[in-house]
């Protein structure tokens, strides 16, 4: 980015996203500084793009658009926690050079950072960074294991690596030794993935001409991971680069009609 001009600025958070008259994005205000203007930075740009994930969006969302169907059908769409547990042991373990999905029902990915990662390269020691999902009831789990602590789900990944790796992890330590943890807990991740949710993901394109969206709950052909926010962010980017070209783009994803009759519903409220 910034070997093309861009700027990166780290720790600006967006305090609002202010509009025009015709809805159209005016600027972005940033949140308060010590030493900068008392209402927060002004930016001002041709067009805007969202990678927030789809609860901060909803909470940052300008109360002009939230009557829009298209930003309405952000409310069928919601986050569900997501835990990241790393382990470092005493010796290598025999895990592949690649992400790995898991066939246990609490580890759904994991891979040896030792081997796959240059930052955390070594040759003697593994460390494992695995996904613990689903953790909660939302997601499908029978244990709420987003609130336990971080103990309980130490002792709960090691003896799923004891079943999945049994000549080389066992829970009492007489195998590969576990040196250190850590757990992460990511209490709105990305979006559930439930049946029907589908087609209330928003395409890239949106309503307004100068506000585009990225994110894995956006549509396309991958579920929430990486991957589709990867996915996304291209998809993105060829919108805007189709607005400055002038050429047609692939146009705003149709609102489903459930989301339709539902705002054309009137609220009955009883005394």
């Amino acid at each position: 980015v910034e070997a093309r001009g861009g700027e990166v600025r780290a720790g600006c958070g967006v305090r609002s996203i202010e509009l025009n008259e015709d809805k159209t994005v005016k600027h972005l205000r940033l949140q308060p500084k010590p030493g900068g203007p008392p209402g927060g930075e002004v930016l001002e740009a041709d067009m805007y793009v969202s990678a927030m994930p789809v609860d901060i969006m909803k909470l940052m969302l300008p109360s002009d658009w939230s009557s829009l169907p298209f930003f309405a059908q952000l409310n069928e769409l919601e986050g569900i926690p997501v835990i990241n547990v790393h382990l470092w042991f005493d010796r290598k373990l025999a895990a592949p050079d690649g992400l790995v999905f898991s066939r246990s029902p609490l580890l759904s990915v994991y891979a040896d950072m030792s081997t796959t990662c240059k930052e955390y390269a070594d040759e003697d020691r593994s460390m494992l960074e695995l996904v613990f999902a689903p953790c909660s009831a939302a997601a499908g789990s029978d244990v709420e294991w987003i609130a336990k602590p971080d103990e309980d789900i130490v002792a709960a990944t090691m003896k799923e690596l004891e079943r999945l790796f049994p000549l080389e992890i066992a829970v009492d330590g007489s195998k590969a030794k576990l040196l250190k943890s850590a757990v992460v807990k990511t209490p709105r991740s990305v979006y559930a993935a439930l049946p029907g949710r589908n087609k209330f993901r928003p395409s890239q394109e949106t309503p307004i001409s100068n506000f585009v969206l990225a994110g894995d709950y956006t549509y396309q052909k991958y579920l929430g991971s990486m991957e589709g926010a990867v996915f996304s962010g291209k998809l993105a980017a060829e919108v805007i680069a189709d607005k400055a070209s002038g050429v047609a783009s692939k146009g705003v994803k149709a609102v489903d009609q459930t989301v339709l009759k539902s705002m054309q519903t009137p609220a009955v409220c009883e005394s």
